[in-house]
């Protein structure tokens, strides 16, 4: 068995470990790391279930390998101290735009990076961003809502401040 030495940072710790050549990222952050908030879906890249956020973009967790990590900083939902993140949380509680609640860390994270760099999207545009994220339960409609209602609250806060 092969194993190669990784170090990254994940939600602002930095972490150190020594990682089977063929495991995937997924699997190290939930396995190794016991960070649970990334769910491993279809293993294909299909579902969206395990999107994390890799160095500011949005990425499948299930298709890279731990040691592609390596020197990353990595962001998931279990992240605190974001304000687009909170947002987000808040909003897909208030708005029911979860129900089985297995899509919705993949979900959350890809309209983290949408919201990062278009902070007034459309509803066409959040769809858009949310193409490679399957939900099986809601249907959508309350997702787009509730991306919709995030970022008209991040926009209310920042013209107050």
């Amino acid at each position: 068995m092969e194993t190669h030495f990784v170090r990254l940072t994940v939600n602002g710790k930095e972490y150190q470990a020594e990682v089977e050549a063929r495991k995937l990222l997924v699997h190290f952050l939930r396995d190794d790391l016991n960070i649970t908030s990334t769910n491993i879906g279809c293993d294909t890249s299909q579902c969206g279930a395990c999107t994390i956020e890799l160095d500011g973009k949005s990425s499948k967790a299930c298709t890279m390998l731990a040691v592609q990590a390596h020197g990353r900083d990595i962001r998931t939902t279990a992240t605190t101290d974001d304000p687009i993140l909170n947002s987000l949380k808040q909003s897909f509680q208030a708005d029911h735009a979860l129900q089985c609640g297995y899509c919705t860390p993949g979900m959350v994270m890809r309209s983290r990076e949408l919201l990062a760099q278009n902070p007034t999207p459309t509803e066409d545009e959040i769809r858009d961003a949310l193409h490679g994220n399957i939900c099986r339960c809601t249907g959508y409609h309350n997702i787009v809502k509730a991306v919709s209602n995030a970022a008209a609250s991040l926009q209310k806060k920042e013209d107050a401040a």
